[in-house]
């Protein structure tokens, strides 16, 4: 896993622009702590911070393809490609050459070969720019669920382009505003495809390419859910997702440096940990190493909310016994939470503010930095929920049946509404519920659907649908910001296409054939799981529920309130805000009661921080 970043300009030479691609490189430097290079050219300026994994020798990058003198092709790539020893080996028969051992080397000599037509071979999570000397022409590429993260941001000769908002941003050309829709993105929880909520910022899309060339910029889909019949009988259904399970955590734990998987005690992690433990121990390599989170003092005040019934620890424990993981409890003090300097580390990882999750965050962010000094890789459970129909908003009609993305209504939804404290004229204006409306219509309008499939069915390959191109991209933006921030590269063995493809298409009366969440994943890992795991039932990852955590939100907030010159001051509803700090604390404070104080923080830190001018 790496940092990438670039800047084409049709109009000027880039060989003079050293300085300025330097910055930008640096930038990564937290993603890519182990090195970096830049490459020149009179119009392409290309520049790479390195995350060693396969190959630590080799595959050192911007990578050139050279041949008969010239220098045809260059290469800034990050994240991990599962079948590069296969697509290696039939390049080799086609007379190709290799002077490393790096997954990078083959998606260069695979685009010598193919052409942009190498992306449907590629079976991995990458974001990755090809520089073509040959045409003069850009090409960046992005994994189809969108695992790892790439920006752009055209200019009137060229574009400029980067794995974070921060090294686009360290170009002097790109300005730092944010508009109405950039606001609307940013209190709503939609995640439109494309958006990046800097004004004339965009993300290249899950499964696209980009093109840029002097005649402009282009852009290509080459590759979509699609819908096709389920002709299997359940016990096929079953044997199938086991079998592409098996493959996918096999093939992702190809490494040469320490690896370990995350284990909640959900079904999904444990899945993940149990057949790495298997592989491993298969290849004489085991036992799996794990890690999971909790804080201290949980296990005894623990209280259910309404996403959260059950505490991780107990059934952690009884995994890692079933399997004999090494297994390592990470245990955080909700102090660490709103400790001024990891909450900056937090937002200069994910250059935006990042209200939705709350202390989730910097949670996450604390887990990945002890993670890190053990292990450089991590095998995660993340979005087995999404393609398997796990989150509670699958199952109960009203969210279902709600008009809008399952996971904001009414319930769950508010767990994610930082709206309460800002101005009623500004969120007049900026009208969410309309945004809200315009974005469902938007998405239902690409889910692809079986000639005459209606009723239950059609409904859930929508919700489905809206859950892995919508809900997704939000757990792994959070994922990767968090896990490079650290220098940890986390793996996501769900989201490997072939399995999305697959279990997409199962009518959705077979997923839920014993009337639980996630059924096939529960026969299909039967085996491998103690009953505590089997039973269990969802809960999201594990949330402080300390009030003293509360306690520093409010302080900080009437902080705000005190400092005439706070950016976010003249976006809030005052004397709700002062309400709302003067409010007795309760014992034990949730996720669901502070998210309108997270909001509105980490927004008037990210404006002050970032220096954003808001455009209204």
């Amino acid at each position: 896993m790496c940092g990438i970043t670039g800047w084409v300009d049709f109009e000027r030479d880039l060989t003079q622009e050293r300085a300025v691609i330097q910055a930008m490189t640096d930038t990564m430097a937290l993603r890519g702590p182990d090195g970096e290079g830049v490459w020149l050219d009179r119009h392409a300026a290309i520049g790479h911070r390195r995350l060693s994994i396969i190959d630590l020798e080799g595959g050192r990058q911007p990578m050139v393809a050279d041949g008969d003198g010239r220098e045809p092709a260059v290469l800034t790539f990050s994240g991990e490609i599962y079948n590069y020893r296969e697509l290696r080996s039939e390049l080799v028969s086609r007379g190709h050459r290799f002077r490393t051992e790096s997954d990078t080397e083959v998606v260069l000599r695979a685009y010598l070969q193919w052409g942009p037509g190498l992306v449907d071979k590629l079976n991995g999570m990458f974001a990755f720019a090809i520089w073509d000397a040959r045409t003069e022409e850009l090409l960046l590429v992005r994994d189809r669920l969108g695992v790892k993260p790439l920006y752009y941001y055209p200019t009137p000769d060229g574009v400029l382009f980067g794995s974070e908002p921060k090294a686009i941003l360290a170009n002097p050309q790109a300005r730092r505003r944010v508009n109405a829709d950039g606001l609307r993105e940013l209190l709503d929880m939609v995640k439109t495809p494309e958006h990046a909520v800097f004004t004339g910022m965009y993300e290249v899309r899950p499964g696209y390419l980009v093109r840029v060339r002097r005649q402009g910029l282009t852009k290509h889909r080459y590759w979509a859910l699609e819908a096709r019949e389920h002709t299997d009988s359940l016990d096929t259904t079953i044997a199938t997702v086991r079998e592409l399970l098996d493959d996918t955590v096999k093939r992702q734990l190809i490494s040469d440096v320490p690896l370990c998987t995350l284990l909640s005690g959900g079904l999904d992690s444990s899945v993940v940990t149990a057949i790495a433990q298997k592989a491993l121990v298969a290849d004489g390599a085991g036992p799996v190493r794990s890690f999971s989170v909790d804080f201290a003092g949980a296990a005894e005040n623990f209280l259910p909310d309404p996403l959260r019934s059950t505490p991780d620890a107990p059934y952690v424990r009884d995994l890692a016994a079933h399997v004999s993981a090494d297994h390592t409890e990470v245990i955080l003090d909700s102090d660490e939470l709103s400790d001024p300097k990891v909450r900056a580390a937090v937002l200069g990882a994910t250059d935006l503010p990042p209200g939705h999750f709350g202390d989730l965050w910097p949670s996450l962010y604390q887990l990945f930095r002890a993670i890190r000094q053990h292990s450089t890789v991590a095998l995660s459970g993340e979005s087995a929920d999404e393609v398997f129909g796990g989150y509670s908003w699958f199952h109960d009609p009203e969210s279902v049946n709600g008009g809008t993305f399952p996971w904001l209504s009414a319930t769950p939804g508010a767990f994610y509404d930082g709206r309460p404290l800002f101005d009623r004229g500004l969120i007049d204006r900026l009208d969410p519920m309309g945004h809200r409306a315009r974005r469902y219509d938007e998405a239902l309008a690409e889910v692809p659907v079986l000639p005459g499939e209606s009723g239950l069915e059609k409904r859930m390959r929508e919700v489905s649908y809206l859950n892995i191109t919508r809900f997704l991209q939000t757990l792994l933006d959070r994922k990767d910001r968090m896990s490079m921030a650290t220098g940890l590269e986390v793996r996501v063995p769900f989201c490997d296409h072939r399995l999305v493809e697959y279990v997409f298409n199962v009518p959705w009366a077979m997923k839920t054939f014993d009337g639980r969440e996630k059924s096939l994943l529960r026969a299909a890992s039967r085996d491998l799981l103690p009953t505590s795991i089997l039973q269990r039932v969802k809960s999201p990852y594990p949330s402080t529920q300390d009030s003293g955590y509360e306690k520093t939100l409010r302080e900080e907030l009437s902080g705000i309130l005190a400092d005439g010159s706070s950016p976010a001051l003249p976006l809030l509803d005052l004397d709700r805000v002062r309400q709302r700090v003067e409010r007795p604390v309760a014992e034990n404070s949730t996720q669901i009661t502070r998210i309108d104080l997270e909001t509105p923080l980490w927004l008037n830190t990210w404006l002050s921080a970032y220096d954003v001018t808001v455009d209204l």
